[in-house]
C-alpha cells in the first residue's frame, strides 16, 4: 500500500482547512497517510514515503513563511526521486505574486528528483465550502498517481 506525507504550515486556519480537505480525498482512496505541521517534521522524512503533498499559504510579496524555510533547506540534502508530489496553499491576490509559495515548493521538489503530478492547488484565501470540494478532488486525484 502508498504511504504519503503531507507537511503544511498555517497562520489563520486557511491552508490548514485545504490540508484537512485534501487529507480526507486522499484517506477515501484508501491510502495511507500521515500528516505534520512542518515544524514537527524534517525532509529526510519524506525518503519514507512514496507521495509527497506539501501546503504553505504565501508571506509577504511571495516568500514562503519562515516556519518553512529550515525544511525548505533540508531538502538540498534529500534524494526524492521516484515520488510523487504536490503542492497546495491559501493565497492573496492583493499581492503581485499569488500563490509564490506553491510555486517556490513545486520547483524544490523537482530539484529533488520528485515528479509533481498535479498542477499546485492555489485557493483564495479562507476556501469556500466549493474549494475545500476542489481540495477533495486533488486528494483523490493525487492518490490515483500512486
Amino acid at each position: 500500500m502508498a504511504k504519503v506525507i503531507m507537511v503544511f504550515t498555517s497562520m489563520t486556519g486557511n491552508t490548514e482547512e485545504m490540508a484537512e480537505a485534501i487529507a480526507q480525498g486522499v484517506r477515501e482512496q484508501g491510502v495511507e497517510l500521515d500528516v505534520k505541521e512542518v515544524l514537527d517534521a524534517t525532509a529526510t522524512e519524506l525518503e519514507q514515503y512514496d507521495g509527497i503533498l506539501l501546503g504553505a499559504y504565501t508571506w509577504g510579496d511571495g516568500e514562503l513563511p519562515d516556519d518553512f524555510l529550515d525544511f525548505y533547506d533540508e531538502l538540498d540534502d534529500v534524494d526524492l526521486t521516484g515520488k510523487k508530489a504536490a503542492v497546495f496553499g491559501s493565497c492573496d491576490s492583493s499581492y503581485e505574486k499569488y500563490g509564490a509559495a506553491v510555486d517556490i515548493l513545486i520547483e524544490k521538489l523537482q530539484e529533488c528528483g520528485a515528479e509533481v503530478v498535479l498542477e499546485g492547488l492555489k485557493i483564495e484565501l479562507t476556501p469556500t465550502n466549493e474549494d475545500k470540494q476542489l481540495c477533495i478532488a486533488f486528494g483523490r486525484e493525487f492518490s490515483k498517481h500512486l
